[in-house]
Parts: C-alpha cells; sequence; structure tokens
C-alpha cells in the first residue's frame, strides 16, 4: 500500500487536479493526452468522478494497458491530424467535452485543441515547456475554457486516502521499478529514457 500512498504525495493529486479543473460531470467525455504517471492518474481520476468515455493518447503499449486497466475506454496511439481524426471520430465527431493536458509540450496543447469539443474545457498540468501558444481566435470563437496549473496536492489527500485504503484504488501500480537511495540519479535518468514510467525511491 506505501506506493499508493506515495502517490498522493505529487502524481496522483496531479492528475485529479487536472480532472476538478476540468468540471467533470458523470457524462463527461474526456481526452487524456500523456501516457506518463500523470496522465494515466489522471484516467483513473476522471473514471473515479464517473466520466463516461475515456480516451488516452499514448503511444507506449505497457502503459496504454495500464491505462485501460485503470478506466481509459479507448486508446489512440497516433498524433497530429491523423490522432485528432480518431479522437473526434470516437467521441462522435465532435470532440471531447474536456481535455486534460499533462505532457507541457507545445504540440500536445495543440494536440488538446484539435480535439476538444465546440464549449470544451482544457485543463493543462503538464509544466509548459514552451512560452507561445494559440489563445487567439480557435481559443475564444470556439468558446472553449482554458484552465490548470500546479496541483495543491495537499488539499487533495483527505478526500482520496479513504480510497487508496479501502482499495477502491490502487494508484501505487505506476511504480514500476524500485532503487535504493544511492541509484536516485539512475531512476531520473531511466524515466528520462523511458524506460521506466515511475521510480521508486527506497532508503
Amino acid at each position: 500500500m506505501l506506493p499508493s500512498l506515495l502517490t498522493l504525495a505529487d502524481v496522483l493529486g496531479t492528475g485529479h487536479h487536472a480532472a476538478v479543473r476540468a468540471g467533470l460531470g458523470s457524462r463527461t467525455s474526456v481526452t487524456v493526452i500523456g501516457d506518463g504517471a500523470v496522465g494515466l492518474m489522471a484516467v483513473l481520476a476522471v473514471r473515479r468522478l464517473g466520466a463516461e468515455r475515456i480516451i488516452l493518447m499514448g503511444r507506449h503499449k505497457d502503459r496504454n494497458d495500464l491505462g485501460r486497466e485503470f478506466g481509459a475506454t479507448d486508446v489512440v496511439a497516433e498524433r497530429g491530424d491523423e490522432g485528432i481524426e480518431q479522437v473526434r471520430e470516437l467521441a462522435g465527431g465532435d470532440g471531447t467535452h474536456t481535455v486534460l493536458e499533462c505532457v507541457g509540450h507545445r504540440p500536445a496543447y495543440e494536440q488538446a485543441l484539435g480535439v476538444v469539443r465546440v464549449g470544451g474545457v482544457i485543463s493543462r498540468v503538464g509544466v509548459p515547456q514552451y512560452d507561445d501558444g494559440d489563445i487567439g481566435w480557435n481559443l475564444f470563437g470556439r468558446n472553449l475554457t482554458l484552465t490548470g496549473g500546479p496541483a495543491p496536492v495537499r488539499r487533495y489527500i483527505e478526500e482520496l486516502m479513504p480510497d487508496i485504503l479501502d482499495g477502491t484504488i490502487e494508484p501505487g501500480r505506476v511504480f514500476d521499478r524500485a532503487y535504493p537511495l544511492e541509484q536516485t540519479p539512475q531512476g531520473y535518468a531511466d524515466m528520462d529514457n523511458r524506460d521506466v514510467l515511475k521510480a521508486l525511491v527506497r532508503p
């Protein structure tokens, strides 16, 4: 249970924050962009909050498989126009009500703009690695809401912890390799190289 409790200090609270800021409802359709630990936690969070359709955009099969176990109803591996077209088709042609952008790179934001439906919400929790982005007519004219930001994870602990303690959710499954403290730099390198989803450091 310890790995699951550890996610409360970071990735679970961040994925949950993305969902909360998006204002999810029980019949909401959601696209989650990014199959890293935060993206997978966002899938788990929106499933927990009752989203009806959850489309995960990710390119790593093992992570996508875990995303399906966490609640993704569909997975789209393609990017660019092809990926946008697939998501919109899965969502009835209009795109999804909300998009949770969990990457932080400009192509991910552009993907979000492409798959969200008119009047929808884009919630960003991926730390932006860019200074410019489309906030003009494409956002304004389609009545889109852009929200998100750093997650106040401590605020969510009391809400999320009971579901971990009673086994309703098992977010600790995102930790796929453990390292001794002295190998912490190697853990970061392995995550950066996409050899590891989330490194668990044990003292």
